[in-house]
């Protein structure tokens, strides 16, 4: 089953580190990570999503094959490639892969203009390493779909490092 994860910060960068951190971690093989997306309130409140993947670029790359595929069969390569490349474009913006896009920006929306927040889906994130890794950043877990009991468990790991930051 995917955990998902929701940790506020005060900063953009901070966020990014620790999605950063996050993707060598499961590179590492300690996560599974499905989705992470970095959701930032600008001055006006406004929420930017940093997504991991552009829906829309990848229809265009996949539209793009198989327009330049099909127009090789009919003879007409350049075409099939400009139509593929279009089409699937368009079919990629219609599409939300991993979390949400309206969950992420209902949530973000609560977030102080300078702020960010970090999402993650993914299975094996609650493992001690990871969650050891993530508090060093600080932040605030905002959001989870863990039992209460993890949940607790969780939110005390994060408590604890800010205390330990903030005492370093």
């Amino acid at each position: 089953m995917s955990e998902l994860l929701v940790i506020g910060y005060d900063d953009a960068e901070t966020a990014e580190a620790a999605r950063k951190k996050l993707f060598e971690l499961s590179k590492d093989y300690y996560a599974d990570v499905g989705d992470a997306v970095v959701a930032v309130a600008d001055a006006d409140g406004k929420v930017h999503l940093r997504q991991m993947v552009n829906p829309w670029a990848l229809g265009a790359m996949s539209g793009s094959f198989w327009g330049l595929l099909i127009g090789v069969i009919f003879l007409n390569p350049l075409f099939g490639l400009v139509l593929g490349g279009a089409a699937g474009a368009a079919a990629g913006a219609l599409t939300d892969y991993g979390i949400r896009d309206d969950f992420m920006k209902d949530i973000a929306s609560t977030l102080a203009p300078g702020r960010a927040a970090l999402f993650m889906l993914a299975r094996n994130v609650t493992s001690d390493r990871v969650i050891t890794h993530l508090a060093d950043f600080g932040g605030t877990v905002l959001r989870t779909n863990l039992s209460s009991t993890d949940e607790a468990k969780l939110r005390e790991i994060f408590v604890q490092a800010r205390k330990i930051n903030e005492h370093a």
